[in-house]
């Protein structure tokens, strides 16, 4: 069986190893966890957040950068693909570990969620459970952690705290923008999964978002970079399925074109709903376009479109 968290380790070494090249900087707190600062008190940048985006995916994926076009402008993107997609995204990348400590608060993703089950249904759904004495976290927050949230985290994932590794990014960040646009694929999976689709059928999977500007603090930035993926990300995944007229039905409803909020930009959305997520329709987080080939029937199907005057909208670009 795959570990994702001795996978991500070989990531966490190769950032030490490589911290002044990264802009990144690593301080081991008093109880012997590492902490990797990937944005909040340094600047970070593609670099790190190629390494966070790895480390998300617990190296199950080859991700590259390449570049959008947003209406004639060309943008920074990132171009993830892996076969691997269940434990790869939703084993490891999914941001599913709410963690709130005392005033601490920091959304965790990447392989220490397999450690401890979070969420327990989604493990037991794919199948999947991790066996390691090492937990290793991304966590975006505007914050580092400290030992208090070091020690729950160790606890909930059933290893000694000497064995703890996390790095950190705000989203307000430019590693934190690259590594929420690398969950396109993860982003798609989720959708998928939230309106019924078998997501084991799932043998890969592949995609493209821009990648946001830093556009103001991180609520605002929240609301670029998942307008990146809303409206200007392409997922293509293969799947095994034997239900052709289902299958053409869970395409036709995983966009977020679909969804009631569709069409401005998140954070104007996410104001109107007074900052409330759950006034949010959940359908609003997929890519903007979704196409699926079918092994067993041979064929694929395809639905959404690309909003590319939106992300200019969120953007703010201003041309002088």
């Amino acid at each position: 069986m795959i570990s994702v968290n001795e996978k991500g380790l070989d990531i966490i070494d190769d950032m030490l190893d490589w911290e002044e090249e990264l802009k990144v900087e690593s301080k081991e707190l008093k109880n012997g966890a590492t902490i990797i600062d990937c944005g909040v008190n340094v600047d970070g940048g593609y670099d790190a957040g190629m390494y966070l985006s790895r480390l998300c995916l617990a190296d199950l994926a080859e991700i590259s950068y390449t570049k959008f076009d947003l209406d004639g402008l060309p943008v920074p993107a990132i171009q993830v693909y892996t076969d691997q997609p269940t434990i790869a995204c939703m084993g490891s990348q999914y941001a599913g570990w709410r963690i709130a400590v005392g005033k601490y608060f920091g959304m965790g993703s990447g392989p220490a969620r397999a450690l401890g089950l979070k969420p327990k249904e989604l493990y037991e759904e794919i199948g999947y459970k991790d066996d390691s004495e090492v937990a290793v976290l991304v966590m975006e927050s505007s914050a580092l952690p400290d030992e208090e949230v070091v020690e729950y985290i160790a606890k909930h994932s059933n290893v000694d705290t000497e064995n703890v590794y996390i790095a950190v990014a705000p989203t307000a960040s430019i590693a934190g923008s690259v590594q929420i646009s690398a969950r396109i694929v993860e982003t798609g999976i989720h959708k998928l999964e939230s309106i019924g689709f078998d997501i084991n059928k799932i043998k890969s999977g592949f995609g493209v978002a821009p990648i946001a500007p830093i556009v103001g603090d991180d609520t605002k930035c929240m609301g670029s970079t998942n307008d990146c993926i809303i409206y200007c990300g392409e997922t293509y995944y293969t799947v095994v399925d034997d239900d052709v007229e289902k299958l053409e039905e869970h395409v036709k409803n995983a966009p977020s074109t679909t969804s009631k909020d569709y069409g401005k930009p998140f954070f104007v959305t996410f104001k109107e709903a007074d900052f409330d997520f759950f006034k949010v329709d959940a359908g609003m987080f997929a890519p903007a376009k979704i196409t699926i080939n079918d092994l067993t029937s041979k064929k694929s199907f395809t639905s959404g479109r690309i909003n590319p005057g939106i992300l200019l909208e969120s953007f703010g670009i201003k041309n002088v």
